[in-house]
């Protein structure tokens, strides 16, 4: 089986459930606790090919505080990843990788369309 990878935040119900539904399968995962971790430009732009979206602002979390304080409702392509890699709160959660494809698993149980 091709490695598994989840961009997590221990503090977030879902990431929980999502990490907890591969457990339930057995499935071991490299757990990247993004907050912590932060991913750079370069390992977003991947993640953004491996969701198959073309506008960061679909990974983002646009709710958050963050997003208004730092005026990126008028921002586009790589400064929006700047933020992000900068304040990586913003990263939508939890988004699970394999074999070059991921989803973001909100809910977590559309991580299993990668199993």
């Amino acid at each position: 089986m091709d490695d598994l990878t989840i961009y997590s935040n221990p503090s977030c119900s879902k990431c929980r459930t999502a990490r907890g539904l591969l457990e339930e399968r057995g499935i071991d995962a490299l757990v990247v606790e993004y907050l912590n971790e932060p991913p750079t430009v370069d390992e977003l732009r991947t993640l953004m090919g491996q969701l198959g979206l073309s506008d960061p602002r679909q990974m983002m979390r646009t709710g958050e505080d963050a997003y208004q304080e730092l005026g990126l409702a008028d921002q586009t392509g790589d400064d929006l990843l700047l933020a992000v890699a900068a304040h990586p709160i913003l990263l939508e959660r939890p988004i699970v990788v394999k074999g070059g494809r991921a989803v973001i698993a909100r809910p977590p149980e559309r991580l299993l369309q990668l199993l």
